[in-house]
């Protein structure tokens, strides 16, 4: 029985020496990219990644710092490179669970960023696709803020030459604000983001 007691005390003990490393880590990833550091956050998140394969948190992120990079970015060899390694982080978690709406948000957010890249080329290749996995994000949970916000913004990016009326998408807008009012994360580093870009383009929309 002491021996049984001592096992499970090791293994306890183990199971929050894990989880400290990785809160610690990714609170420096965090630290990292909040500096402007994107390189070296997407490598912690990285390396996090490979120690913490039941967890589909830090592949997200290193998709995430990589894709949010890319909209910066105006080498076109740059962009290819970053959105690889974003594409190379999500297709590992997408073997590993077709249910999650943050992963296919984050798909569509990818996208979105080859075509802002180059419009001419990647629009028509890129929109359906944009369109179909906020659908999945939505379908697997209506009311996250960030797939129906980034459904509705997306749209409005291209309202001006589709000729699509902008009040619902508008009102979508309103609503994904609200929805981020109400949204709690599952964890400290669950995804929050979002709700900023979303004010912004409720104030454009009220003009």
């Amino acid at each position: 029985m002491k021996k049984i007691i001592t096992t499970i005390a090791l293994f306890v003990a183990v199971i929050s020496s894990a989880q400290t490393q990785f809160e610690q880590g990714m609170g420096k990833a965090f630290g990292l990219w909040k500096e402007g550091k994107n390189t070296e956050a997407s490598a912690m998140f990285e390396r996090i990644a490979s120690a913490e394969k039941n967890s589909w948190l830090p592949n997200y992120y290193v998709a995430l710092v990589n894709t949010t990079s890319a909209f910066a970015e105006k080498d076109k060899s740059k962009v290819d490179l970053l959105l690889t390694k974003a594409q190379d982080a999500l297709d590992v978690e997408f073997i590993k669970d077709q249910n999650n709406a943050e992963l296919y948000v984050l798909q569509a957010l990818l996208y979105t960023a080859w075509v802002v890249q180059d419009p001419m080329t990647n629009a028509q290749k890129y929109s359906g696709k944009i369109m179909e996995n906020y659908a999945k994000a939505k379908a697997i949970d209506p009311n996250n803020p960030r797939a129906v916000f980034g459904e509705a913004d997306y749209q409005l990016g291209g309202a001006k030459w589709t000729g699509v009326d902008t009040k619902p998408l508008c009102a979508q807008v309103d609503k994904a604000v609200e929805l981020f009012a109400t949204f709690k994360p599952e964890t400290p580093f669950s995804p929050k983001w979002g709700l900023d870009r979303a004010l912004e383009t409720q104030k454009s929309c009220k003009k």
